[in-house]
């Protein structure tokens, strides 16, 4: 099964109308889309808590990093650049943080408020190797967008 972001969109979106809370935002899309596509076989958040540093957030899978430097691996990567990171190989990834041995590829995505301010980046990990395309990143990044606009 493969996501249809359409669709996802306007279920996140219904979800989420009103909600200014991060964390329940983040809650909200990890758990949807973890469960709309097959290739999703870690999807969750990696918040910023401190300067340069990430912290494990709401997520669906099995356990995650507790902490990631924004100096290391491809969390680290999207959010010291602000640029999504589609990672075919990870261990062909410079630096990568294996969290879960099972993980083959990665798509790491900044998530920004209207402000401007960076929330944190949301990782999706799968166990099969090249699984994302530029169009799950720009599908992504529109959700999050729409999703994170008013967080705080």
């Amino acid at each position: 099964m493969r996501a249809d972001y359409s669709e996802l969109s306007k279920t996140i979106a219904a979800l989420a109308e009103g909600e200014t809370d991060t964390v329940a935002l983040m809650a909200t899309v990890a758990c949807e889309l973890h469960n709309a596509d097959d290739r999703f076989d870690w999807t969750g958040f990696y918040r910023v808590t401190e300067p340069e540093l990430l912290k494990i957030g709401p997520y669906q899978g099995g356990h995650g990093c507790l902490m990631i430097p924004f100096s290391r691996g491809v969390c680290g990567a999207a959010a010291r650049t602000g640029q999504v990171q589609l990672v075919d190989d990870v261990d062909a990834f410079p630096g990568h943080i294996a969290c879960a041995s099972s993980t083959r590829s990665e798509i790491v995505l900044p998530v920004w408020n209207s402000a401007g301010t960076l929330l944190g980046v949301l990782d999706i990990d799968s166990d099969q190797p090249a699984a994302f395309t530029q169009d799950d990143a720009d599908a992504l990044t529109d959700i999050l967008a729409a999703t994170f606009a008013n967080a705080t």
